[in-house]
Parts: C-alpha cells; sequence; structure tokens
C-alpha cells in the first residue's frame, strides 16, 4: 500500500540524536508511513546505529560523498513514495499525533504545505525553553494562512519574527513533482526557507498551525564571524538571484518589497561582520579599508551596544534562553 507520508531525514554525524528521530517517526499515531533515512557519508558512529533498527518502514540510504544537506534531502526526495513529504532533522524529533495532525488539517483545509509551531529545547536539556510563536512578537491563536510577502518579512536576520523558514512543514508530494521544485543544492544555510518560498511562488497553499507538535534541538553557541559572513553572503546571493527573474516580482510586488527589505539589511549585517572580522583576525590595515568601504559599520555598532550588552547579561548571566533572537538559530545545523 502507498504511504500516507514519507519522512525524509538527512543524517550526518548525529550518532547521539539520531536513534531519537526515529522512534518518534516511527511512533506516530499515523503507521501509514514510510521513513528514508539517508547518511551524507559520516564518519562517526551514525550509521551503525540506523542499522539497529528493525521496522519495514524505515529505508536506510548512504552517500559515497558528502553531499550536503540538501543535495542528501533531495536523494530522499526521489526515493519518496507518500503522497506527502515531511521533514525531520537527524537531530530533532516529533510528538506522537504531529503527522496526523498536520495531515487532517491539510485535507480540511484543501492546503499543499502545512507546518506548525515548534517546541525549541537546549541540546542536554528535557523541558522546551520556549516556542516559535513565543520568541516571534507575532500573535497568533487560530489556523494561518501564509503568502509569500509575510513570509519573507517576518524571516529576516537580525530581526524578530516568526521566521517560518525554520518550521518543517508537510508537502503534498504531487506538488513539488508537477512544479519541479525541489532543495538548491549551491545552499549550505535556509534551504528550507527558500524551498517554501519557491512552493509559494507557485501558489501553494500554506498553512500555518498555532500548536507545536515539532522539537527543536537549539544549539546557541558562538559562530565565527568568517562563517558568519559566508552564510550572509550565500543570503545575499539568493535574494538577488530571486529577485532577478521578472516573471515572479511581476506577479508579486509585495514579494518584491519585502525581498528587498530583506537584502538591504542582510547587506548592512554583512558589512558589519566583515570590519568585526577583521578586528578579530588584527588585520589593521584591512579594518582601515573595509571601515572606508562600510561606513555602516560605526551606526549598527553605536545602536546595538545597549541590545548586545543586554543579550549577554540575559544569556550568560540570568541564563535566559530567549536572548538571543530567532534569526541567530538559522546558522546553527550545518554539514
Amino acid at each position: 500500500m502507498k504511504p500516507e507520508v514519507s519522512i525524509i531525514i538527512a543524517s550526518y554525524n548525529t550518532e547521539n540524536y539520531i536513534s531519537k528521530a526515529i522512534d518518534s517517526a516511527l511512533r506516530q499515531t499515523l503507521s501509514n508511513i514510510e521513513i528514508i533515512v539517508v547518511d551524507d557519508a559520516s564518519n562517526d558512529s551514525t550509521l551503525e546505529v540506523l542499522k539497529k533498527f528493525n521496522d519495514e518502514r524505515l529505508k536506510i540510504l548512504v552517500n559515497e560523498k558528502n553531499l550536503g544537506v540538501s543535495g542528501t534531502r533531495n536523494r530522499a526526495l526521489k526515493a519518496a513514495k507518500g503522497k506527502w513529504v515531511a521533514v525531520l532533522d537527524s537531530d530533532d524529533w516529533y510528538a506522537p499525533e504531529r503527522l496526523e495532525t498536520l495531515l487532517q488539517m491539510a485535507y480540511s483545509e484543501h492546503a499543499d504545505i502545512v507546518a506548525d509551531n515548534l517546541y525549541f529545547i537546549e541540546n542536554g536539556q528535557d523541558y522546551p525553553w520556549s516556542t516559535l510563536i513565543s520568541e516571534s512578537g507575532e500573535s497568533i491563536n487560530q489556523v494561518k494562512l501564509i503568502d509569500p510577502a509575510f513570509f519573507v518579512a517576518t524571516d529576516i536576520y537580525g530581526q524578530q519574527g516568526l521566521h517560518l523558514g525554520l518550521s518543517k512543514p508537510i508537502f503534498k508530494r504531487d506538488f513539488l513533482i508537477s512544479n519541479d521544485i525541489a532543495y538548491d543544492e549551491t545552499l549550505t544555510i535556509s534551504e528550507d526557507f527558500w524551498l517554501a518560498l519557491q512552493c509559494l511562488v507557485y501558489r501553494a497553499k500554506f498553512i500555518f498551525l498555532p500548536e507545536p507538535y515539532y522539537f527543536y534541538r537549539s544549539r546557541l553557541g558562538s559562530l565565527v564571524s568568517s562563517k558568519l559572513n559566508k552564510n550572509l553572503e550565500l543570503t545575499c546571493r539568493k535574494i538577488k538571484d530571486f529577485m532577478a527573474i521578472e516573471d515572479i516580482i511581476n506577479r508579486h510586488p509585495n514579494l518584491a518589497q519585502a525581498l528587498t527589505k530583506k537584502l538591504t539589511i542582510s547587506q548592512k549585517y554583512l558589512a558589519y561582520y566583515r570590519v568585526v572580522e577583521t578586528i578579530k583576525k588584527r588585520q589593521y590595515l584591512e579594518f582601515l579599508i573595509q571601515i572606508v568601504h562600510n561606513p555602516y559599520f560605526f551606526v549598527h555598532l553605536i545602536s546595538n551596544i545597549p541590545g548586545i550588552i543586554h543579550r549577554r547579561i540575559k544569556y550568560y548571566i540570568l541564563g535566559d534562553k530567549s536572548a538571543f533572537t530567532l534569526a541567530h538559530l538559522k546558522f546553527k545545523k550545518q554539514n
């Protein structure tokens, strides 16, 4: 019998977490599922952990070389046979009723994409510290229809918002196939955001539920500025590429405005972090050059000093996990 939902999991060096993810998938109240795990050439014991499972619904594929999360998920998508596709990160897990609940909503609302709220749980902790909605500043207490402009405008680096790019929706597989939609394999960040946006511009009906059924393991460590710069450069490049598609911009003028704002703010943060990197590396001549090219640095620094100090006091002294915005979670999960 054809599975109702294909759960796709890209695994890479998650030997300590993958069992919990798979257990949560196998224990779904919706039993007509398949679970496709593609291991992305892990060099720890992830594959050995996977082989211990004995369930005919679980299929394990192994990449000969590391493809990154986008390439790995695309391989899983090609192998999927379900009517719907659900994404699960290998260090996260589902509530037992998640897929059944999302599927009921998908059919009742005639939706192509359904996402739910997220629980944020810090690595090593037993209980969530917050949810996606709680951290967003948005007030959502009923099912919400998501349009492209709202999706982008509330998902901007360094700003408070719903950040639905962090969500893990279920997608109607026929919609992905008929519109030739897949993960962008040139990206190493925000691949979920761009996949969902691509669906939206093809007029997918995207429904968001305020109840959380997905446990997102947050790792609020520090990122070196060089890697952050690379991430922001990729973001700016992707936005420019997307805005260069005239048909999309003509059909979605409000989306163009939201993308322009996202690009402008991303470029300002990129300019700021480029200067920060030269300071950390003690490249003082390069620092002066970057200051000339990026006069926004001092404006950003001065305007953000109170916030920077406030966040560090909240997080490091008071132990408040909400001190850093949702945008800081975006760059945490990468191969």
